[in-house]
């Protein structure tokens, strides 16, 4: 598997990007991403990018998946099988990524995933490390992922371990309520505006759920709609066009209100 720490860069392909799939917690969701994938495969798409929290939580080790992610993998071994990349942007649902179990089932993971359409750069980055005023966050992503949490969690019995998931991914859920419904909309702006200075002309985050958007001189930062709660993606053209889709990858007859920053101007 190729990984990476922050991005990486491969040949222009037509892809499909989803964020905030969250697959095993509602009733059906499991399906309809299998659905999906077998779609994708279908029609042409040569690259799937998850922009993180592909699952309620995704942790690396085999012994800690659900019946869920089990019959995701599943579905991209197939679609693998067929030519289609799996890639997966780190968020803060997803636990060691690059362990071996996981890592043969996809393509590339990493915090962040850079490529190229045509002439327009790419940069899509789950977003929950945005807000750096969220420090409990930030501490416990620390703590929950770091190499000490990764031995313990190869170490222990699954039972224990899952016990263990179930709790982290609770008290991560209780540290951020105060931030995860209001948009850092200075640092989404600046972290957009330090991407451009770089030559990426769009920028795509997760993690928020609901739409953002902002645009200065061509180039666009957009907050992904959540693919649970909207049922939507990012369909990526080989020509660098680019635009939402619905689960059945025609252009989204309904586009959810998004708050709006346009060249330059205060968000509302």
């Amino acid at each position: 598997m190729e990984q990476a720490a922050a991005c990486c860069t491969i040949a222009r392909v037509k892809r499909l990007v989803i964020a905030d799939a969250h697959v095993g917690q509602r009733q059906g969701d499991t399906e309809a991403m299998v659905a999906l994938i077998e779609r994708a495969t279908g029609a042409g798409i040569v690259e799937i990018v998850y922009l993180g929290d592909v699952c309620q939580y995704l942790i690396g080790m085999e012994k800690l998946w659900t019946a869920s992610v089990r019959t995701v993998v599943k579905a991209w071994d197939a679609a693998r099988a067929a030519g289609v990349r799996v890639v997966l942007v780190e968020g803060n649902r997803d636990f060691f990524l690059d362990e071996p179990d996981l890592a043969a089932h996809i393509d590339s993971s990493g915090l962040g995933y850079e490529l190229a359409a045509a002439d327009h750069r790419f940069l899509l980055k789950h977003g929950d490390r945005v807000n750096r005023r969220d420090l409990q966050y930030r501490f416990w992503a620390t703590v929950s992922k770091s190499l000490v949490a990764r031995l313990v969690a190869r170490s222990l019995p699954r039972s224990v371990a899952m016990r263990i998931v179930r709790s982290m991914e609770a008290r991560l859920a209780a540290t951020n309520r105060r931030f995860r419904y209001r948009k850092p909309i200075k640092e989404l702006r600046a972290e957009a505006e330090v991407a451009w200075r770089k030559g990426v002309d769009v920028v795509l985050w997760g993690h928020f759920h609901t739409p953002w958007r902002y645009e200065r001189e061509g180039r666009v930062a957009l907050v992904v709609p959540a693919w649970l709660d909207f049922g939507l993606a990012v369909l990526i053209e080989d020509n660098g066009a680019w635009g939402l889709v619905e689960k059945t990858l025609t252009p989204a007859r309904y586009v959810p209100t998004m708050d709006a920053c346009l060249d330059g101007g205060q968000p509302s």
